[in-house]
């Protein structure tokens, strides 16, 4: 068995390059980008108001002021300014060169054509052209992007992004005893849920997953499986025969000429996790217990799909403070599901009681992995530990 750090190294060493493809802005959100973005254009283009007022000559100050004009958003001014003179200007009107303030309208009095500034303002109120990004100015790729850069990405007039393409991931769950939510079981037969529960993760870390049909506890079946997902760029197989996990399925994958970097961790849950490649598809093999397939998802499939979209890998460690003792820790790194709750300087974080691999309902109440180092001592209440959070 291989340490886990060691088992995420030889994972993330599977991702291939990213490859890039040119979508449009409104289907950018979310996405890695892959090649920098450079901005057309200036912005604001020009000088702009501020807000609504009056736009005047600073020398001009403490006289009357003669208003000669209006500037809009859309429809500047075109004369030409004079001393002793103002125009009417709107929120984001262009200012024109000769004007160097705008004050607020409700700091002015106005009878007819002539203004007067009753209370100056300490600031000139104008947006100096470029002041938020100029010509040429970049956004680097390796980010995803948010919904504040699709903004900025359409302000520096790019209709489209080279982003990074999705991974296609092939999810496979097999066993003769697995059948579809909403069908009948029979005696002996389960629901199948791990597909879908590692589809998700796929999902929300980037991917194109497909669920494939459910693999029957034969050669023929699995073969026929690997064959369909020899286009993606990753297979997630889940489980393996009835009688042991993996047994066909690495038979199936060393048949096929699998590559495989490693079968077996110190871990728990998820042991039995092996990996490697089949002509150039990445493959992951999970273990079936439900827990142990989306634990394992979490702490290595997660990562695999970032780097395949040029992401650095995230394995996010945070620290929180023991609401009660644990026991002594055996030769393995251990996940345990667990709850956080607010605390005075560090999150405060309780282990569940029941740590069965087979327990979805505990899973679903946790936020969070309690670490648990290989031969970790006993911990008591109020000791600082190290968690990951739980994506749902």
């Amino acid at each position: 068995m291989i340490s886990v750090n060691e088992a995420l190294g030889r994972v993330l060493a599977l991702a291939n390059p990213p490859e890039g493809e040119s979508v449009a802005l409104d289907q950018a959100a979310g996405r890695v980008l892959h090649e920098a973005a450079i901005s057309r254009l200036t912005q604001p283009p020009f000088d702009s108001a501020a807000m609504d007022g009056y736009a005047y000559h600073h020398a001009d100050q403490g006289q009357p002021l003669r208003v000669i004009g209006e500037s809009a958003a859309g429809h500047p001014w075109t004369g030409t300014p004079a001393s002793g003179t103002a125009i009417r200007i709107f929120t984001g009107a262009a200012v024109p060169p000769g004007y160097d303030r705008v004050e607020m309208q409700e700091n002015t009095r106005r009878d007819g054509d002539m203004l007067t500034i009753t209370e100056p303002s300490a600031g000139a109120h104008i947006r100096s052209r470029g002041c938020d990004f100029s010509e040429g100015d970049r956004i680097e790729p390796g980010r995803v992007l948010s919904a504040a850069d699709i903004a900025l990405l359409a302000g520096m007039n790019l209709p489209q992004v080279t982003v990074a393409r999705r991974p296609k991931v092939a999810v496979l769950a097999g066993g003769d005893e697995l059948i579809r939510p909403g069908e009948n079981p029979a005696a002996g037969q389960i629901i199948c849920s791990n597909d879908l529960a590692v589809a998700a993760i796929a999902r929300a870390a980037g991917a194109e997953p497909e669920i494939l049909p459910i693999a029957r506890d034969t050669e023929d079946s699995i073969r026929e499986s690997f064959d369909r997902a020899k286009t993606s760029d990753l297979l997630v197989t889940i489980g393996g025969a009835s009688v042991g996990d993996h047994d066909l399925i690495g038979k199936v994958a060393s048949a096929l000429g699998m590559e495989r970097s490693f079968y077996k961790i110190a871990m728990r849950p998820g042991k039995p996790l092996m990996a490697g490649k089949i002509s150039g598809m990445a493959m992951l093999g999970l273990p079936g217990n439900p827990v142990s397939a989306i634990v394992c998802a979490t702490l290595f499939m997660r990562p695999l799909i970032q780097a395949m979209q040029g992401l650095p890998a995230q394995r996010p460690i945070r620290r929180a403070r023991l609401t009660h003792p644990l026991p002594p820790e055996g030769d393995r790194e251990h996940y345990l599901r667990a709850q956080l709750l607010p605390g005075d300087d560090l999150p405060a974080i309780t282990a569940f009681d029941r740590q069965d691999s087979s327990l979805l309902s505990v899973l679903s109440k946790a936020d969070a992995l309690l670490i648990r180092p290989p031969h970790d001592p006993a911990r008591k209440a109020g000791e600082i530990v190290e968690y990951m959070p739980l994506f749902h």
